[in-house]
Parts: structure tokens; C-alpha cells; sequence
């Protein structure tokens, strides 16, 4: 059985596996990668990061979707 952990995403507690990355949180919360902002723990993270970054307990992660319009 695959341990999980607790993280706060945008303000929430959420539970995710152990070893998972922000584009791995991404995925399973339905949100494209492409038209997205990712902070964690405070710092902005950089695309390349998304497959590289490995959440760990504690984490507070903030997601901004961003829309295009005028």
C-alpha cells in the first residue's frame, strides 16, 4: 500500500502519495500545466521544476490558473 501525506493546496488540506511531484498534483487535480503559476512554499517555481519537485509533508502549495481576456 502506497503511504500518503497531508500538503495545503490554495489553502486546503489535501492528501496526496508520497513522492509526488507538482505536475503529478497538477495532473490529479485536472489543472493544464500550460497556463499556470506554481508557488511553493513561498517561491515561485519554474515549469522545468514541475516533473523535478518532489512534495513533502507540510507543504503549502498555491496554484494560480491564469486567464487570458481583455
Amino acid at each position: 500500500m502506497e503511504s500518503s501525506m497531508r500538503i495545503t493546496v490554495n489553502g486546503q488540506d489535501f492528501a496526496v502519495p508520497a513522492g509526488t511531484t507538482i505536475a503529478e498534483l497538477l495532473v490529479q487535480l485536472d489543472i493544464a500545466q500550460t497556463a499556470v503559476a506554481v508557488e511553493l512554499n513561498l517561491e515561485v517555481q519554474p515549469k522545468t521544476a514541475f516533473t523535478e519537485r518532489t512534495l513533502h509533508p507540510d507543504d503549502r502549495v498555491e496554484i494560480v490558473t491564469l486567464v487570458g481576456g481583455g
